[in-house]
């Protein structure tokens, strides 16, 4: 496949029926394609665009009339955006259906550009033939440093194109090709062409079929690749060794530090992979894992690389079959971890119970900035406000709660029966409900002796109970 695309390349490369030679003859003579021949003018193009005395003429006009013939020109429709943003250095015409002949349009003005850094042509119908009008404006143009193709159909043929100009571009640093219907023969020419490669820092190649043999290529790139910072992989069905390849390329890459592997098919053996790359890796300081299979047992397989790492700041896991046990066992490894970096975790869909949010108010106390999303059942919350709720009621008879347990205590054992205690709650009229006061008696109770030892308790309400007060107000 690769030998045929680089046959068809030589082909276009070698048509020197250029649009703007500046030749009147010649343009008259010049058949204008129509709009319905857009899939028919491959064979007009050529390496350089334009020669070099049709460059001396566009220099002597603005590039409104440069644009505006060349649409004439390719027979293609002007686009009204880019003709009102002239001078912005970012040109946005995404969904716009500019198509091949369009961009062909586009490219012939943009090849000596000097002022535009971000160009935007998301879902415009580009396909192949578009991409290669593009890609040839790029051997001149240096100033665009972040192109979006995404949603575009480029397909394995458009992959190739694209592999051929990240070998010799050397000035656009973002890419973003979501969406493009690239399977895992086009995830080689990725791979080949930015293994080593310094110069991309942004790689979007989202919402397409990279699998088995695609993740293989992908995690061969990143272990070899110095430069991506920021890599998309969401939406790729990514599973098994194909997961497992681009785990073991994070384990030895130095330099990405933003990871998106949202909906893919990662389960425990993937988890397993990634646990241990996060062992050894130093940079990543965001991974999304959000929609995938990550279960409870899968998440305490990945904790196998989180009880050391030191450098993942955000973590996010939303989406996934976990339970309580999954999350608690994250909190506990974070916790556990004194060298993690991890301020913010997003387990939002994750309903948690009365043990997970005191757990959270712990290691709050020692790390304020950590913010872990996650949901609760309204009992739950509920039962969290009883500490609350007691110690507001005996405020307000200027009491304490341990000035309560020792009105109780009347032997000075330190020790009061659980029976003792509910019959006083209730006794007192405090306003809690009955799976209020159960869940405070379990609390005070842990061992499950009939047997509160209250200072204990209390020593603990003094320290948490405003921390539990704040998160119940927030």
């Amino acid at each position: 496949m690769m030998e045929q695309f680089e046959e068809e390349e030589e082909q276009q490369l070698s048509d020197q029926s250029d649009l703007l030679t500046g030749n009147e003859d010649q343009v008259e003579d010049e058949e204008k394609p129509s709009q319905g021949q857009e899939g028919n003018s491959g064979d007009e193009w050529d390496t350089d665009l334009e020669t070099d005395s049709a460059t001396d003429q566009k220099q002597s006009q603005s590039r409104a009339e440069l644009y505006l013939q060349a649409c004439q020109r390719t027979g293609s429709v002007p686009v009204s955006s880019f003709l009102r943003n002239l001078g912005d250095t970012n040109l946005n015409l995404n969904h716009y259906g500019v198509g091949p002949l369009g961009t062909k349009a586009l490219a012939l003005v943009l090849q000596t550009d000097t002022t535009i850094t971000n160009l935007e042509l998301e879902e415009n119908s580009l396909g192949p033939e578009g991409t290669r009008y593009l890609t040839e404006m790029l051997q001149t143009n240096i100033t665009i440093q972040s192109l979006n193709l995404s949603n575009n159909q480029l397909g394995r043929e458009g992959a190739y194109t694209i592999s051929k100009m990240l070998s010799e571009n050397y000035y656009v640093k973002s890419l973003k090709l979501s969406g493009n219907d690239f399977d895992d023969a086009a995830a080689k020419y990725f791979a080949d062409a930015l293994k080593g490669d310094y110069v991309i820092k942004e790689l979007d190649v989202s919402h397409n079929m990279f699998s088995f043999t695609g993740g293989q290529h992908l995690g061969h790139m990143l272990a070899a690749n110095v430069g991506i910072e920021v890599l998309n992989l969401s939406w790729n069905p990514l599973r098994l060794g194909g997961a497992m390849a681009v785990s073991a390329g994070l384990k030895v890459n130095s330099t990405l530090k933003q990871l998106d592997l949202s909906w893919n098919a990662f389960g425990q053996m993937e988890a397993e992979s990634l646990g241990q790359a996060l062992k050894n890796n130093r940079t990543l300081v965001l991974l999304d894992l959000s929609g995938n299979h990550v279960d409870d047992q899968a998440v305490t397989l990945l904790c196998q690389g989180l009880i050391t790492n030191g450098t993942l700041g955000v973590l996010k896991l939303s989406q996934n079959p976990l339970t309580n046990i999954g999350a608690l066992t994250l909190l506990k490894t974070v916790k556990k971890n004194m060298k993690s970096a991890l301020e913010e975790i997003d387990i939002s869909t994750v309903f948690v119970n009365e043990e997970f949010v005191e757990l959270l108010e712990e290691a709050r106390q020692k790390r304020p900035a950590l913010d872990v999303r996650h949901s609760a059942m309204s009992y739950v919350t509920r039962n969290l406000s009883a500490l609350q709720i007691l110690r507001k009621f005996l405020s307000e008879r200027n009491e304490s709660i341990m000035d309560f347990f020792e009105a109780l205590d009347k032997e000075g054992t330190t020790n009061v029966s659980t029976s003792d205690f509910r019959k006083a709650v209730k006794a007192a009229n405090i306003p809690l409900d009955q799976q209020q006061l159960e869940w405070l008696l379990r609390k005070f109770d842990k061992n499950c002796t009939s047997t509160i030892m209250y200072r204990s308790v209390c020593d603990g309400v003094s320290r948490n109970i405003l921390y539990l007060i704040f998160t119940m107000q927030t």
